[in-house]
């Protein structure tokens, strides 16, 4: 598995993590099993990946239970927990004292004394990013995370969190469909020294190569667009969007038959080869489909293949 430092500052870490969004259920259908998706973080240890990612919203703290039982008994300099502070009503909030008692509520279901890295989820139109980045900048200096971040951050409010402390990470939504952040916010980035996780590097499932028009997700899934129609439902799963871009993930289908890896290996692969991409967080409730993902870690593509892989999608 290829290993990238996380930032200037920040820890190696794996170019592919485990997402435990869908370990909390309440978006992605049915709740599964809890074993079976203890047993899909377990196998993505043992198939090299080092961090999970979750956060106190996931199944309203149900995630980040899961993820404490997964890691119970493994030492812990053998993994790295990622998790994040919500905004209200579902979140904790993100005023200083909010902050602080976010983090020990986490910590408690996670059973760890810290986390590796520490992130604000979601920005709000009321926060005073100032004053909420100084209270994140104080959990690191009291040891309850080793590293801070931000989630779904525009540069404008990452540069005001600079002017207070240390931005060790941004995540946000990168794929194949969603390249929005390559040209302009990748390449800040990579020069200020702040390190890139991709979320839903597989668009939520449809560039896994296995979802048809025919596909129907159960009523709770997010993705039916029964529960409610949000940006990722009118622009991957509306039935007027989908055979387009279905058609996309089929050319896709052919490089990786050829390459003979999975298209979501492929897909994966493509996001961790961008400049300024430290790595991409994959969720699974699979162990199957977990090791099927960690092997973008190994995955190597030539420029040619890169190339072929932009037209398709550009």
């Amino acid at each position: 598995m290829e290993m990238r430092k996380l930032g200037s500052q920040g820890p190696e870490i794996s170019v592919v993590g485990f997402g435990a969004w869908e370990a909390g259920g309440d978006t992605w259908g049915p709740n599964q099993s809890e074993d079976v998706v203890i047993e899909a973080m377990r196998a993505a240890f043992d198939a090299g990946i080092t961090w999970i990612d979750t956060a106190e919203v996931y199944g309203k703290g149900r995630s980040e239970e899961i993820v404490g039982r997964a890691l119970a008994g493994r030492p812990r300099d053998q993994f790295q927990v990622f998790t994040k502070v919500g905004s209200k009503p579902e979140g904790s909030g993100y005023r200083p004292a909010e902050i602080k008692q976010a983090i020990r509520g986490s910590l408690g279901r996670l059973g760890l004394d810290h986390v590796d890295l520490y992130q604000i989820h979601w920005p709000v139109a009321d926060m005073s990013i100032e004053e909420t980045w100084g209270a994140m900048v104080e959990l690191v200096d009291e040891g309850l995370t080793r590293h801070i971040g931000v989630s779904n951050f525009d540069r404008d409010l990452i540069q005001r969190c600079l002017a207070v402390g240390n931005v060790d990470s941004e995540q946000n939504q990168f794929s194949l469909f969603r390249q929005e952040d390559r040209d302009d916010l990748l390449p800040w980035l990579d020069e200020a020294g702040i390190g890139f996780l991709a979320y839903s590097p597989l668009a939520f499932g449809m560039l896994t190569g296995a979802i048809t028009m025919e596909t129907e997700f159960d009523p709770s899934d997010f993705r039916s667009g029964k529960r409610f129609q949000g940006e990722a439902y009118r622009n991957l799963f509306a039935p007027e969007v989908r055979e387009q871009r279905l058609r996309r993930v089929e050319r896709l289908r052919a490089v990786a038959e050829r390459l003979e890896v999975p298209v979501a290996t492929l897909a994966l692969r493509w996001v961790v080869e961008q400049h300024g991409v430290t790595a991409a967080i994959a969720g699974s409730r699979n162990p199957n489909h977990v090791r099927s993902n960690a092997s973008a870690g190994d995955l190597r593509l030539d420029d040619r293949t890169l190339r072929e892989i932009e037209g398709i999608f550009a």
